[in-house]
């Protein structure tokens, strides 16, 4: 099946299962635009392959995805319009991965942050490799969590270690990402992809109506939780982007990466 998303997404065909990967690796997946927009339109090009029972996701290098590309955040400050689109794109993302009728299996092979931690948390089985770890760093970034943790890690885990973890930003280990109910299992890195095919092969082998329609019965628990809770969230942060403290933030991270660059280059 040809693929219009490359370079920003690969698709490779394993009988029934495809995998899906996130390629930017030098930049740790973190999602600029092209990448954004591809993640919203996948789902959609999958479900119309009619050989196609499960996807398994996951990223190029290491990391599964470092969340939004903060290069990109600069270029949304002045540009309303495109702010609008991206905000509506995260809309779209989250609806589209509820709605798509296949199973999914993330293969969480190294960080999964902001965005990055939603992808998987949205999928429907979730191994994270012992090395890897799960973060919602919005809050410390100045952004409200709307794309991010603040729709669905209630769904997952007790309000208060939501709240805990949404509000101080703290990284959660591959153990403790199991433990709140954000992952079904940790898996040794070498064995992180293997594993996760087996599972997706193993659900693919079954009837398929039954598989998509219990999917869609399961997240229709999803779809009525998040309705409301998304559109305050997407509308807060599309605010949040014109103020001081994130501008500032960024700014900060962005000095900070150009200076270790210009070490290394003159090393």
């Amino acid at each position: 099946m040809h693929n219009p998303f490359e370079p920003e997404l690969l698709i490779e065909e394993r009988d029934a299962i495809r995998v899906v990967t996130l390629n930017r690796p030098e930049a740790l997946n973190a999602t600029n635009e092209p990448l954004h927009i591809a993640l919203q339109s996948v789902w959609r090009h999958l479900a119309a392959d009619g050989d196609a029972r499960a996807v398994v996701l996951t990223g190029a290098g290491r990391a599964f995805s470092a969340g939004g590309d903060f290069a990109h955040f600069v270029e949304l400050w002045d540009d309303r319009p495109r702010r609008r689109r991206e905000i509506e794109g995260a809309r779209r993302l989250l609806t589209e991965m509820v709605d798509f009728p296949l199973p999914v299996v993330a293969a969480v092979n190294g960080p999964a942050v902001g965005l990055g931690c939603n992808l998987a948390v949205l999928s429907d089985v979730v191994l994270i490799a012992e090395s890897a770890y799960m973060a919602d760093p919005h809050v410390s970034v100045g952004l409200t969590a709307a794309d991010g943790g603040a729709p669905t890690w209630p769904l997952l885990m007790s309000m208060l270690r939501a709240k805990e973890y949404l509000l101080t930003s703290e990284r959660i280990p591959a153990e403790q990402a199991v433990a709140l109910g954000l992952a079904n299992r940790v898996v040794p890195d070498a064995d992180l992809l293997d594993q996760a095919l087996a599972v997706a092969q193993r659900i693919a082998k079954l009837p398929p109506q039954a598989v998509q329609s219990t999917k869609r019965a399961l997240n229709m628990h999803i779809k009525r939780a998040v309705a409301g809770v998304l559109e305050y969230a997407l509308s807060e942060e599309y605010d949040s982007f014109e103020t001081p403290e994130h501008q500032a933030l960024v700014n900060r991270f962005l000095a900070r990466s150009a200076a270790r660059a210009a070490e290394v280059k003159s090393s």
